[in-house]
């Protein structure tokens, strides 16, 4: 990793994705795949693999794979994705993540997920600093890992230099509101919930910023979409889940133990302050 991303993994990310709180939610809620659901009206709100199922292969869907295409995961985690869209876009998807415990579950359900499985490989990496030649990839994409950059310029001219010319870039991420359009109660939210769980990149990558970042690294037919309705069912469920035991531990001043019981109750209490979005772009 660069010295950069390595201190900040170090001081913020690591210890946020070890805290028993992370650990314990991501498994028993979500068998340890931390990204959001897709959900259209009719769906249940609680039926959380099926949703993250669904926005797996939105993702393969928008990078309009053909069969035998090289894909990279910038933020693998368990590799849940990179299985989905091997299987769905017969591709070849190389993950990469900087939680070396993440990558042996990847490799693990990996070796028994059949032609999907054989069809993934996982390496410790940071997408700042990819240990790949320039154009070796016909795709790539982030699923909800971006916003721990801390430096999105670097990382975005690395997704160009390894993308092919014609590849396509398709980044699921958070945006913030300007802060100064926020109450001083959102601000607050925003803020903490950004500093526990290491997401600088969620602060820097305020509405609209993204795509002109994607201008400036040399991408060409950037899109935006705004799919924020899309994840709120799942939300919703998470604020309900952590209502009582954030707001117990926050009465005894200690609300920050609990981060991920605090980001669904916060966020889904300040929508205002942040959407969720899927930004595609092309290498030209």
């Amino acid at each position: 990793m660069s010295r950069l991303t390595e201190a900040h993994y170090r001081r913020h990310v690591m210890p946020y994705y070890r805290a028993l709180g992370s650990r314990l939610g991501y498994a028993a809620l979500l068998g340890r795949t931390r990204h959001f659901g897709w959900y259209e009206p009719g769906h249940s709100p609680w039926a959380f693999a099926a949703a993250m199922r669904r926005m797996e292969l939105v993702a393969a869907r928008k990078l309009e794979l053909r069969p035998g295409a090289s894909v990279l995961d910038a933020g693998c985690g368990v590799g849940d994705t990179a299985r989905t869209v091997a299987r769905a876009g017969g591709a070849y998807v190389t993950g990469i993540d900087g939680i070396e415990p993440d990558l042996a579950i990847a490799r693990q359900r990996s070796s028994h997920a059949g032609e999907a499985g054989r069809r993934t490989r996982f390496l410790r990496a940071d997408y700042h600093a990819l240990p790949f030649a320039d154009a070796s990839f016909d795709g790539v994409y982030t699923m909800e890992s971006f916003v721990h950059s801390p430096d999105p310029p670097a990382g975005l001219a690395e997704f160009f230099r390894v993308l092919r010319p014609g590849g396509r870039l398709v980044m699921f991420e958070y945006e913030s509101a300007p802060r100064e359009e926020l109450s001083a109660r959102a601000r607050t939210a925003l803020a903490q919930v950004c500093e526990l769980s290491g997401m600088p990149g969620m602060l820097a990558l305020t509405r609209g910023r993204l795509e002109r970042l994607l201008g400036e690294a040399g991408f060409t037919a950037r899109t935006a979409y705004d799919a924020t309705r899309n994840i709120l069912p799942m939300l919703r469920a998470f604020s309900v889940l952590g209502r009582v035991p954030y707001g117990l531990a926050r009465g005894v001043g200690r609300g920050e133990l609990l981060v991920n019981a605090m980001s669904g109750v916060e966020m889904y209490r300040h929508q205002e302050a942040w959407r969720y979005v899927i930004c595609t772009a092309a290498k030209p």
